[in-house]
């Protein structure tokens, strides 16, 4: 007997932003047709079906000028159960009609989905719910101030990718809502078919949530004093070398103490997790090229094992730097 494929519900309406819309379409489509053909260890089996849902009845317009037509419309009232329902963001859905529309609606039908997520600003439609009330959020970080104060009843984190509260998830801007959606492929079918379906998008690295919405190089460009303007840059150079605070301390001209203090303070966060960091993305960077080992790897980019590399890793992604190799690497998907 055939298997019935998830079925994933995307609404959109005018104004919505595209790539909410396609980006997370894109990663199920794909991580389907991958499973159907028995790769990442997969049976052969379609595990998900996306169809598109408007606001109103007719095709919809994205801010970009992209025109959908969706298969059904909440003004018709023909959505069909679904497992997953995501909400894309954009600016139309901040307008109060459509943000009205959306909101009863899901009063009315959030219980028949397994479970609901929202992409950059499609939490404005989630949070008009009250759905979300007391539960911890996350947003495109220029919109986290307005979301908290308008919906104060929300708990928003203004710097997280994405976040999971019972069964209900949101992610941040744009590109965010492919990381959620490879974690939705991984929470349903594990991290082979996840990070395969990265590597098939060629997205660069398959970021956890919780993870920062800026990379570590550009939060440390765009926060950091001039004295450290070039820090960042020399510290991805020299990876292999000693990056302990008293060295960097030395670099910059401040004694360990004022160091610390000042990296953390600009920052957010202590030296030692910004240099971890750098090391494991440039892990996963690397991990991906053609004829790179491990142990030669940790020791280029500054691990004192192998060993310790591998703890790191797998504390960091969920699967080992070989894992994450075979099923990442061109060679690997060979």
């Amino acid at each position: 007997m055939t298997r019935a494929s998830a079925l994933i519900g995307i609404i959109g309406y005018d104004d919505v932003n595209a790539l909410d819309v396609t980006g997370p379409a894109e990663v199920f489509a794909n991580a389907a047709d991958l499973a159907e053909a028995g790769q990442a260890g997969s049976p052969h089996h379609r595990p998900y079906r996306v169809v598109l849902i408007g606001v109103a009845a007719g095709a919809f317009t994205s801010e970009s000028g992209i025109t959908f037509t969706p298969a059904y419309s909440l003004a018709a009232g023909d959505v069909p159960d679904l497992d997953t329902l995501i909400i894309a963001g954009g600016k139309g859905l901040r307008e109060p009609t459509t943000n009205g529309a959306v909101a009863r609606w899901l009063v009315d039908n959030a219980h028949r989905f397994r479970r609901v997520a929202s992409v950059c600003t499609g939490i404005y439609g989630l949070a008009a719910s009250g759905l979300m009330d007391g539960r911890r959020v996350t947003t495109h970080w220029r919109h986290a101030a307005d979301l908290a104060r308008k919906f104060p009843a929300l708990r928003v984190c203004d710097d997280a990718l994405f976040l999971k509260d019972g069964p209900f998830y949101t992610a941040a801007g744009v590109t965010a809502g492919i990381d959620l959606a490879l974690s939705l492929v991984e929470e349903d079918h594990g991290p082979a078919l996840s990070l395969a379906t990265a590597r098939e998008l060629v997205v660069f690295v398959k970021r956890p949530g919780g993870q920062a919405q800026f990379s570590e190089p550009l939060r440390f460009q765009s926060r950091a004093a001039d004295r450290f303007a070039d820090l960042s840059a020399w510290m991805l150079g020299n990876l292999d070398r000693d990056l302990s605070v008293e060295e960097l301390a030395t670099r910059v001209n401040l004694s360990p103490r004022q160091f610390r203090r000042r990296f953390t303070a600009a920052l957010g966060r202590p030296p030692a997790d910004y240099v971890a960091d750098l090391r494991l993305g440039e892990a996963c960077r690397r991990l991906v090229q053609p004829g790179v080992s491990v142990e030669t790897l940790a020791t280029a980019i500054g691990f004192r094992s192998a060993d310790a590399f591998r703890r790191a890793f797998r504390q960091r992604y969920g699967v080992s730097p070989s894992q994450y190799q075979a099923h990442f690497s061109p060679a690997g998907a060979g």
